[in-house]
């Protein structure tokens, strides 16, 4: 196959990249860093990725890219929660997805010839969040930012439809592996002063790196596949469970909590995606036929901490 990835040089996208290639198909790389993204895929070892610079909400030339290819993954989107959300950084978090997928889905309507798929990524943000209340695919959005942004993200998408694309839009839940949300819960524990974030009570709906990999290239492949998946784990813990697993596999203490107030004086309102949380099944993923390599917690944290 011949696909073409946005966000490759991200935490998952870079995985992803790896298990393509390593598979033989051919990549383009789409990316505002090019040099950047050579250093990550050296040619001497990524013969089969071609890597094309990219302006994720302005149309350009890396849109002729998209002819030809049999699928595109679109991945790039500005990270949720990393900075303060303040009203400029909310914008920037929703035209990263809302104009990048655009842009996306027009260079796909004007490909000659078109991708047969779109996998389009989301979050399981469109729920909103909930101590008590379950989630799957068919459940109804929520009503908070997070929300708003995830349905503005998922209507873009829904519109390369029109031009008789497959499109599988794939709502991830946190990814666990040796980066991202995991890589910084790690260190506490490290110093024998991890513990749970805030309550302790909110749910934590999670999925193993190799997992979402898998998933992607399945979404890719399977011409059965199409419409709304969640990339989770079919065990969703509870924070509480998560720190006294990590403290367990670890060898280090969990009862050590970071209060809530904390978390909100570095982040502001991007604290909610931790400290607030959701219980989200993949209902539609698991009836696809998606064989999870890690469906429990436990052994998914000791392959990665290996």
């Amino acid at each position: 196959m011949k696909i073409a990835i946005t966000g490759a040089t991200g935490f998952v996208g870079s995985e992803l990249v790896a298990r393509l290639h390593k598979d033989g198909h051919q990549i383009i790389v789409l990316t505002r860093n090019t040099a950047s993204a050579r250093k990550v895929f050296p040619a001497e070892a990524f013969s089969n990725v071609e890597i094309v610079a990219y302006t994720p909400t302005t149309s350009g030339a890396w849109q002729d890219t998209i002819a030809g290819c049999d699928g595109v993954v679109h991945l790039a989107g500005e990270p949720i929660a990393e900075k303060r959300w303040t009203p400029q950084q909310e914008q920037e978090i929703l035209n990263s997805r809302k104009l990048g997928t655009q842009k996306i889905v027009e260079a796909i309507a004007k490909a000659n010839p078109k991708p047969r798929v779109l996998v389009n990524t989301s979050a399981i943000g469109y729920y909103g969040t909930s101590e008590t209340a379950t989630f799957d695919e068919s459940s109804t959005p929520g009503n908070d930012f997070l929300a708003q942004v995830c349905q503005a993200w998922e209507a873009e998408a829904e519109k390369v439809k029109q031009a008789g694309v497959r499109l599988v839009i794939l709502r991830f839940g946190i990814v666990l592996g040796l980066g991202g949300a995991l890589g910084k819960m790690i260190t506490p524990f490290k110093l024998f002063a991890g513990g749970p974030i805030g309550s302790g009570r909110q749910w934590f709906s999670w999925i193993h790196l190799e997992d979402v990999v898998n998933l992607i290239i399945q979404a890719l492949t399977n011409p059965q596949m199409e419409g709304v998946y969640n990339a989770t784990a079919p065990n969703p813990v509870r924070m509480n469970d998560l720190s006294q697993t990590m403290g367990k596999v670890m060898n280090r203490p969990s009862w050590l909590p970071v209060p809530g107030f904390a978390l909100e004086a570095m982040l502001g309102d991007g604290a909610r995606v931790v400290l607030e949380g959701q219980q989200v099944l993949p209902k539609r993923t698991l009836e696809s036929g998606f064989q999870y390599q890690y469906p429990n917690l436990e052994p998914a944290l000791k392959e990665i901490l290996k």
